[in-house]
């Protein structure tokens, strides 16, 4: 599976929605972020979709090139991976 990065300003949020709307992106994982929450300056979003390449070109249209550069998009990855695991270790706490 491959993933994309997308870097959106919130006045624009709406983007996401209507990239969630597509049927190929539905279909897909989708995770958003407030920039903050990913220890980030500004006031962006962050959109990672997870799944075919088809539907990665399919946002990287509905989206207007807001993908992120390769290197950026590695460094994000990271922070939606330890919040994933902070957030399923907060889980088993828990549940334990």
């Amino acid at each position: 599976m491959v993933y994309a990065i997308f870097e959106i300003e919130k006045e624009n949020e709406g983007m996401i929605e209507e990239a969630k709307k597509d049927d190929l992106i539905s279909r897909q994982s989708i995770w958003t972020r407030d920039a903050k929450s990913l220890g980030k300056e500004g006031n962006k979003i962050f959109l990672k979709i997870e799944g075919s390449e088809d539907a990665i070109k399919k946002a990287e249209e509905i989206l207007k090139g807001k993908r992120l550069p390769k290197e950026k998009e590695e460094e994000i990855n990271k922070k939606f991976v330890e919040d994933e695991e902070a957030a399923s270790e907060g889980m088993g706490f828990i549940f334990g």
